[in-house]
C-alpha cells in the first residue's frame, strides 16, 4: 500500500460549528471572548492561542491536517503515549517583523523538521519521513489565523510547540501504528523581562542526563522528566540550573547547549579568543538550532577561533583560576542566550564573567535576523501557498 504524505492543500478550518474550507476568506475566525493578555503580562507557556493544528497518521498514512479551536485531546488510557512515554516534540517561534514591513516571520523552521523526524525514527514513530514543506505551509496557516496573538516587539514572540504522540490503544510493548500530530501556540514575552540575568549552576555527576547511544541527541518526553529533581536539588542549594557532566566532561547546562569563551596565545605571542561548544559526536547532546546557528555566526567573526571540541570543568575550572576563561552563557530557543556567572564545581564556586562580548553579539546577531532587522535565510516570511 502506497503511504500518504502530509499535504497542506487538503487542510481545512474547524470551527464552532462546521467546517470550513482552506480561504483566505475563511482565516478570520476566532473564538468569542478570546483576548491575548497585556504582553507585559505574559508568562512562558501560561497562555494559548484560540486554535492549534492537528493531524492524524493511521492505516499507513497521513490524514488531512485540520486547524480547530484550541481544547482538550481524547487518548485512550491504554495510548502508548502515556504509557511508554512515545512523545516527542519541538519548540520555534513566529515573530512579527521590526523593519517595518509588518510581516511575520519563522527562525529556520527547516531544522526543527529536521530534528522532529530524526526524533521520531529513533523512537520507531512510523511516518517520520514527512514532507518538512509541507508540515512547515501548514503550521504557516495557523501562524496566520492567530496572528493577532502575536505580541510584537524585541523579546516577544509566539512560541510554537509541534508534538508528536503514540496514540495506539495497545498495553504492549510494541510499534505504534497510529499517531496525533499536533502545534499549539503560545504567546511569550522576553526570558529576562528586566534585562538579562546571569544564571548560577550546579555541576552534577551523581544522576545523568543522557550517555552515548541513549536519546540525548533527540528531542523526546523522556529526556525531560528525569532532569525534575536534579534540577530541583539545585534550586534547594540556591542554583538555577545544572550543569550536566559525563566523566567531567561538559555537556548541556539544563535543557540548552553551552559555550565557553577561553582567552590563548600563539606560539607568535599574538592573543585571540577560543569559543568552544561540546560536539555532538556522542549523541548525548541534542543538536539545538539555536547552538547551530551560534556556530554559524562565529566561524565569520574575526579574532574568534569556533571550535566544536570535549570540554571539561577540570579545564574549565582551572581557566577561571587563572583569569582565561573570559564568558560562559547557554543557549537555546526560548532565552536565545543566557550569560553564566557561577559554577559550582567539586564544592567550590567559580565565578565567571557575566555577559561579555560574545555573549552581546550573539544575541544581537540572532535578534536582528529573527526581527527580520537584516536580510538572512534564515528569516524565513510567514506566507501561504496561495500567495
Amino acid at each position: 500500500m502506497e503511504k500518504r504524505c502530509i499535504n497542506s492543500s487538503a487542510l481545512t478550518i474547524l470551527g464552532n460549528n462546521d467546517v470550513v474550507n482552506n480561504t483566505s476568506s475563511s482565516m478570520k475566525e476566532i473564538p468569542k471572548n478570546a483576548k491575548m493578555p497585556q504582553k507585559e503580562n505574559l508568562q512562558f507557556g501560561k497562555t494559548f492561542s484560540p486554535h492549534m493544528l492537528t493531524i492524524s497518521y493511521q492505516n499507513n498514512e497521513w490524514k488531512n491536517p485540520k486547524i480547530i479551536p484550541y481544547g482538550n485531546l481524547s487518548i485512550s488510557p491504554g495510548s502508548s503515549c502515556l504509557n511508554y512515554g512515545m512523545t516527542c516534540f519541538e519548540g520555534m517561534k513566529a515573530y512579527k517583523s521590526l523593519n517595518g514591513d509588518s510581516s511575520l516571520r519563522l527562525f529556520r523552521p527547516d531544522k526543527n523538521m529536521e530534528r522532529l523526524s530524526r526524533s521520531m525514527k529513533r523512537l520507531s514513530l512510523p511516518g517520520y519521513d514527512f514532507d518538512h514543506q509541507e508540515l512547515i505551509q501548514c503550521i504557516q496557516k495557523l501562524i496566520l489565523l492567530d496572528k493577532d496573538w502575536i505580541p510584537e516587539g524585541e523579546g516577544y514572540s509566539l512560541y510554537l510547540r509541534p508534538n508528536v504522540i503514540a496514540m495506539s490503544d495497545n498495553l504492549g510493548l510494541s510499534n505504534p501504528d497510529s499517531l496525533l500530530l499536533y502545534v499549539v501556540c503560545s504567546p511569550v514575552g522576553p526570558y529576562y523581562k528586566d534585562g538579562f540575568k546571569p544564571v548560577r549552576l550546579l555541576c552534577e555527576s551523581k544522576y545523568v542526563r543522557a550517555c552515548k547511544g541513549g536519546t540525548g541527541d533527540c528531542k523526546i518526553g523522556g529526556n525531560y522528566a528525569p532532569t525534575m529533581k536534579p534540577a530541583k536539588e539545585a534550586a534547594d542549594k540556591g542554583y538555577h540550573q545544572v550543569l550536566w557532566l559525563w566523566n567531567d566532561e561538559v555537556t548541556e547546562v539544563g535543557a540548552m547547549n553551552v559555550f565557553f569563551v577561553f582567552q590563548r596565545k600563539r606560539e607568535d605571542g599574538s592573543i585571540y579568543k577560543e569559543i568552544v561548544t561540546p560536539p555532538l559526536t556522542r549523541g548525548d547532546i541534542l543538536p539545538g538550532v539555536t547552538r547551530s546557528s551560534i556556530i554559524d555566526l562565529a566561524h565569520r567573526w574575526e579574532g574568534y577561533d569556533m571550535v566544536e571540541r570535549d570540554v571539561t570543568m577540570l579545564e574549565v575550572a582551572e581557566a577561571v583560576k587563572d583569569g582565561m576563561l573570559n564568558e560562559a552563557f547557554g543557549a537555546g530557543t526560548a532565552a536565545v542566550v543566557s550569560p553564566i556567572e557561577c559554577i559550582q564545581y567539586q564544592g567550590e564556586d567559580l565565578d565567571i564573567p557575566a555577559m561579555g562580548e560574545v555573549t552581546q553579539r550573539a544575541w544581537d546577531e540572532l535578534m536582528a535576523i529573527q526581527y527580520g532587522k537584516v536580510e538572512h535565510p534564515w528569516s524565513v516570511e510567514v506566507t501561504t501557498m496561495e500567495e
